[in-house]
C-alpha cells in the first residue's frame, strides 16, 4: 500500500465497499462446501531487535536487506520484525516443523546482527520512553496510514494505566513494545462457532502456562502485561464512542451463536475504519483491509486462498522465550480447543472465560480460575487439562511424538514460566536489565525450553 492521506469521500466510499462486500461473504460463506480441506497449522513469529547493550536496535529495514527473505517483514516499530511460517497440515508432526523453521528465521536474523541480535520476548525489558517517538515507526506507508487513522477517530491521547504506570501518548507506537507468537488453525466454517468458543475458554489456562511479559519501563507489572498494553495503546474509545462495549483489541463480550459472519458483521457495524484505501485486486480487498484493523485476541480470518477457508488466529501468546516452548505453547493451546470443542459450551457462563483471560495475564500460573464451576489454581488446572489436550491432538492425527505435552507439565511443575525466569533473573542481577537481556539472549539461542534456563 502507497497511500497514507484520505479524503472523507474515500472513508465514505470504502464504507460503501464494505457493506457491499459483506453481502458478498455472507454468500460465500453460505456456500455448500465452503472452506472444506485439510486442517492446517500456521503462525506468526514477533522478534526485536537488539545491539550489543541488549538494548532495543531501530535497525528492521536493514537487516532484511541483508537476509533477502520473503518470509520476514518489518513491523510497526523499527526495533521489530516478523516470521511469516509455511503453514503445515496438523495430521504429523506439525509443532516440530514449526520449531525448527522459526529456529532457523530467528538464528537467521539474529547472525545478520553485528554485535547485537534477535530476541523472542513479549516485552524487551531495556525500551525506555525515549523508544516510542514518531521517528521509531517504521518507514511504512500502512504504518503511518494507520497512526493518522487512529488518531482520526480518537481525538483524545491514548492513556495506559496498568498497576501504578500510568503514560499518555499521542501515537500508536507504544503497540510496538508487544511481541507475539500467532497461531492460524484452518477452520470449516460449520464448525467454526464451536471452534471458536472452545479457543476462547481454551487461552485462559494456556495463557497462565506462557506468560513471558513482566517488565515494562523499570516495572514489574502482570505476568502478560502485553495484554492490557496493547488494548490500552489501541483503544480508539474517545467520548464519542463510549457507547461501543468493545475497544479495538478485546477478548470479546459474548460466545458465538451461529457463526464467523455474527462477528465479521459486526466488526463492519461497529468499527469505523482505519485506512479507507481501495483497491480493485483480489477478493473483497476493502472488508479483508478493515478486519485486519480490528484485533481480537482470538479473531476471525477470511482468506481467499484455496477457493476460500476461515481461519482462527490465536494473538494472546508472547513471542518465546524459546523455539521450543512456543511449539509446546500452539501445541497445548490446539490440543484443548480441540477438546473443548466437542460439547456445545454456550450454556457455560462466558464471564468464566472473560474473567480467566484477564486473571491468567495478571497472575499466570498463581492466578484462580473458574472451571466447570469451581475456582482452581491456574497450575493445577493446566496439569489435569493436559491429557484432555493431548488426546485431543491424537485423534486429530498428530504424532504421539508432537503431541507429547511434556514441555508444559515440567514448566509448570517447577512453575518457571518466561516471565518468573525473567523476575528471578532480575533480581539475581540487581536489577540491571540490560543483563537480563543479554543472559536471556544467551539462553533463547540455546533452544532449551525456558524450565531448563539456569
Amino acid at each position: 500500500m502507497d497511500k497514507e492521506r484520505f479524503s472523507e469521500a474515500d472513508y465514505l466510499r470504502f464504507g460503501e465497499r464494505l457493506t457491499e462486500q459483506l453481502a458478498e461473504l455472507r454468500e460465500l460463506l453460505d456456500r455448500p462446501g465452503f472452506g472444506d480441506g485439510v486442517t492446517t497449522v500456521g503462525a506468526e513469529l514477533e522478534l526485536f531487535l537488539i545491539d550489543e547493550r541488549g538494548r532495543p536496535l531501530p535497525r528492521n529495514a536493514e537487516v532484511l536487506d541483508k537476509l533477502g527473505d520473503d518470509r520476514l517483514v518489518v513491523e510497526l516499530g523499527r526495533y521489530n520484525v516478523e516470521a511469516n511460517l509455511t503453514p503445515l497440515p496438523l495430521a504429523g508432526r506439525p509443532f516440530t516443523a514449526l520449531a525448527s523453521e522459526m529456529q532457523e528465521l530467528f538464528k537467521a536474523v539474529d547472525g545478520a546482527i553485528d554485535g547485537g541480535g534477535a530476541l523472542p520476548i513479549g516485552i524487551l525489558p531495556t525500551l525506555g520512553t525515549g523508544d516510542f517517538t514518531h521517528a521509531a515507526i517504521s518507514d511504512e506507508a500502512r504504518y503511518r496510514a494507520m497512526g493518522r487513522g487512529m488518531r482520526r477517530l480518537r481525538l483524545e491521547p491514548f492513556i495506559v494505566q496498568i498497576d501504578e504506570l500510568e503514560l499518555e501518548v499521542e501515537d500508536i507506537i507504544l503497540e510496538a513494545a508487544n511481541t507475539s507468537w500467532q497461531v492460524h488453525l484452518r477452520t470449516p466454517a460449520s464448525d467454526f462457532a464451536r471452534l471458536y468458543n472452545a479457543a476462547q475458554l481454551a487461552i485462559g489456562p494456556v495463557l497462565a502456562a506462557s506468560g513471558n511479559s513482566p517488565l515494562f519501563l523499570g516495572r514489574q507489572l502482570w505476568e502478560e502485561t502485553r495484554i492490557a498494553l496493547f488494548e490500552e495503546a489501541s483503544d480508539d474509545r474517545d467520548v464519542e464512542r463510549r457507547f461501543r462495549r468493545d475497544g479495538r483489541v478485546t477478548f470479546g463480550s459474548d460466545w458465538v451463536r451461529s457463526g464467523a459472519f455474527e462477528l465479521f458483521e459486526r466488526y463492519v457495524r461497529d468499527y469505523e475504519p482505519v485506512i479507507p484505501a481501495l483497491s480493485d485486486e483480489g477478493e473483497l480487498p476493502e472488508l479483508r483491509l478493515h478486519l485486519g484493523t480490528i484485533w481480537q485476541w482470538n479473531r476471525p480470518v477470511y482468506d481467499p486462498a484455496d477457493g476460500g477457508h476461515l481461519r482462527i488466529e490465536f494473538r494472546a501468546l508472547p513471542a518465546g522465550p524459546t523455539c521450543a516452548d512456543m511449539a509446546a505453547n500452539t501445541a497445548f493451546l490446539i490440543g484443548l480447543t480441540l477438546a473443548l470443542a466437542e460439547r456445545d459450551l454456550t450454556e457455560l457462563p462466558f464471564g468464566d472465560a472473560y474473567q480467566n483471560f484477564y486473571r491468567a495475564a495478571m497472575r499466570g500460573l498463581q492466578a484462580k480460575l473458574t472451571w466447570e464451576g469451581q475456582e482452581v489454581l491456574a497450575s493445577d488446572l493446566v496439569l489435569s487439562l493436559l491429557p484432555e489436550a493431548k488426546a485431543a491432538l491424537l485423534r486429530a492425527g498428530v504424532d504421539p511424538a508432537d503431541a507429547d505435552l511434556d514441555v508444559i507439565a515440567q514448566r509448570v511443575r517447577l512453575g518457571r514460566t518466561g516471565a518468573v525466569w525473567q523476575r528471578e533473573t532480575l533480581a539475581e542481577l540487581g536489577g540491571d536489565s540490560e543483563a537480563l537481556v543479554r543472559r536471556y539472549h544467551e539462553n533463547a539461542l540455546t533452544g532449551l525450553p525456558v524450565h531448563m534456563w539456569r
